[in-house]
């Protein structure tokens, strides 16, 4: 990001930049409550009802990347179209752990050394799904990263839902054909854990799994992710959760293009 933690967009309807204060975070937590949980029938213990807010522990120890739509008025508060979560080692440090750690034990990627970065509560209003609003958004990603040396990107996604009868072949698929090298391979915490080799792989139909997978979990594999070993049931949030690695240096010189290109300086 620019030194102002803004970048610069081609696009004059939006400003994408990093939170810089707590009006900014509200507007990251109105659009989290209206996406999470008004749309997706998710809950949580930190979840504030009344003032139409989803919130956890974790946000003071975050960056919170803001896409904001300077269309609408920051008044009356829903500005805010599209939001990214990051976390760093420092910030897990400093909240006691990563999010992910209360579903997935880490310890693969916690002891490799190497520079993590856990990326979550992404979303985008419904109005700007389809359109220019998470490329923005992965451009500002891209360009964190690199400003960050980051080496590694994990963090939970989910599919909507807890039925697993639903999901066994969308799972299985991904634990088919993109489970982690064993060196990243977390795995998900007993209790919640729900298997995801439930199909006979020789049964599985690409297509019709590929269509299962939310858009989101698609773009991580083109960009060369994993799935670490295990779902996750939430209930609370009423989704079935997979860990997305993604090892930057693993990339070939095209799939890390799809995230570099067009740096601004």
């Amino acid at each position: 990001m620019a030194r102002n933690n803004t970048m610069v967009l081609s696009d004059p309807q939006f400003t994408l930049r990093l939170a810089q204060n707590e009006d900014d975070l509200l507007g990251a937590q109105r659009l989290r409550y209206r996406v999470f949980v008004q749309e997706l029938g998710g809950d949580g213990p930190m979840v504030d009802h009344d003032r139409q807010l989803e919130t956890d522990a974790f946000d003071p120890h975050c960056d919170h990347l803001l896409l904001i739509d300077n269309t609408l008025d920051p008044l009356i508060g829903n500005h805010v179209v599209g939001v990214y979560r990051l976390m760093s080692s420092d910030g897990a440090d400093r909240a006691g752990g990563f999010y992910s750690e209360t579903e997935y034990d880490l310890k693969p990627l916690k002891s490799s050394s190497r520079r993590l970065l856990e990326l979550g509560r992404s979303c985008v209003v419904a109005d700007h799904r389809g359109g220019k609003a998470m490329y923005h958004l992965w451009r500002g990603l891209a360009d964190y990263i690199a400003d960050n040396q980051i080496e590694i990107l994990f963090g939970v996604a989910s599919f909507h839902g807890t039925n697993v009868a639903q999901l066994a072949e969308p799972l299985a698929y991904l634990h088919e054909n993109h489970l982690a090298p064993i060196d990243l391979r977390v795995q998900a915490r007993l209790g919640n854990r729900q298997e995801m080799d439930l199909f006979d792989p020789g049964k599985i139909d690409k297509r019709r799994a590929l269509r299962a997978i939310p858009p989101l979990i698609k773009a991580y594999l083109r960009l060369g992710g994993y799935v670490g070993e295990g779902a996750f049931i939430d209930r609370a949030f009423n989704t079935t959760d997979v860990c997305l690695i993604m090892d930057t240096t693993r990339m070939n010189e095209g799939q890390r293009g799809l995230y570099t290109k067009d740096r601004h300086p």
